[in-house]
């Protein structure tokens, strides 16, 4: 089956936007496993809840070389934008805060469907209320997409969940 791509051809994703707070989004990168690990493993649980059914992630038992091949995989598709993972960094790089992840929407309704997280030592925080701000502005402002939706958002994972995917 052969689709129309999802971005125009001659679009370039953004590489850094930054956060009030001093954090920025840029694309994850397989040389970010060492910040990611403790991130994803240190949320598991939380994360599990929200993705878990949707996507079998994180597994109880992911090493760190399975994470690396994880980013290795959304490094590539962020290159060929088949769907973008960007992770959610404080000033120096020290410490990986959350994902924001925007894929192509293979269910109907909208043309991405966007979702976000940030560790749990975040949740509740000015680090979380800045992503939760910036993250529609940003798509609406810098991104060429027409209708999108933020998963746990605007639906619950369950709602999206039950949507029929296309094709």
């Amino acid at each position: 089956m052969t689709t129309a791509p999802w971005l125009p051809a001659d679009w370039q994703h953004p590489t850094r936007v930054e956060l009030p707070t001093g954090h920025h989004l840029r694309p994850i990168h397989p040389d970010d496993t060492e910040l990611d690990m403790p991130a994803v493993m240190g949320s598991r649980q939380r994360l599990w809840s929200i993705y878990g059914e949707a996507w079998g992630w994180p597994p109880a038992d992911m090493t760190a070389e399975q994470d690396r091949e994880d980013l290795q995989h959304h490094w590539e598709e962020i290159q060929s934008h088949e769907s973008f993972n960007y992770a959610l960094f404080d000033a120096g790089e020290t410490e990986l805060v959350g994902c924001v992840y925007i894929d192509p929407a293979d269910k109907a309704g909208a043309d991405a469907d966007i979702s976000w997280w940030v560790r749990d030592e975040h949740v509740g925080s000015p680090v979380e209320a800045a992503l939760d701000e910036l993250v529609p502005a940003w798509i609406a402002s810098d991104w060429p997409l027409t209708a999108p939706r933020y998963v746990g958002r605007d639906l619950s994972w369950a709602d999206w969940l039950a949507i029929p995917r296309e094709g």
